[in-house]
């Protein structure tokens, strides 16, 4: 996982649950690409066209909202989103971005901080979030370090991978 992620804003509210983030009807694969295609379908069709690799969302409180299933933080992986920074996340969904190698940021204020277009600068080690698009900047408390570890590894299964090739 890169220390500092750099990508341009797609912007969403708050209470956004996981059905909306990928629809029941598409949930017919685990693989992250395939699941990408649909990624925020009923929002908002060509979200997976605009979307860059590198990209970052920003939300309001309790994103991820909803239905537990692991499918929603893996459609946004697969569609090339980099990280997600959030006013709060709902629980599972917070768990489960980790536990796929999913960036998930909590930071308040992030909401009146950044809008739809402008580019971020993500230094997940400082813990500052700066607005390129208007020279300002956040800061947020990062995650703790065997957390990063986990999504820097790519997540709960590779992390025991490796531990078992250590040990």
């Amino acid at each position: 996982m890169p220390e500092v992620i750099k990508g341009k804003v797609h912007k969403f509210g708050r209470d956004i649950d996981t059905d909306v983030i990928i629809p029941a009807r598409y949930l017919t694969s685990f693989d992250p690409y395939e699941l990408g295609k649909y990624c925020f379908h009923d929002l908002d069709e060509s979200f997976s066209q605009k979307v860059k690799p590198g990209d970052i969302i920003v939300a309001g409180e309790n994103f991820g909202c909803g239905s537990s299933r692991e499918h929603a933080p893996l459609a946004i992986k697969g569609a090339g989103i980099a990280a997600v920074i959030a006013e709060s996340f709902a629980r599972i969904f917070l768990r489960n971005s980790i536990n796929i190698g999913l960036t998930v940021i909590e930071a308040p204020g992030i909401s009146q901080f950044a809008d739809e277009g402008d580019e971020l600068e993500v230094d997940l080690d400082a813990g500052e979030i700066r607005n390129l698009s208007k020279n300002t900047s956040l800061k947020f408390n990062p995650l703790p370090e065997f957390l990063n570890r986990i999504i820097a590894v790519g997540g709960l299964i590779e992390f025991a991978k490796e531990r078992l090739k250590t040990k």
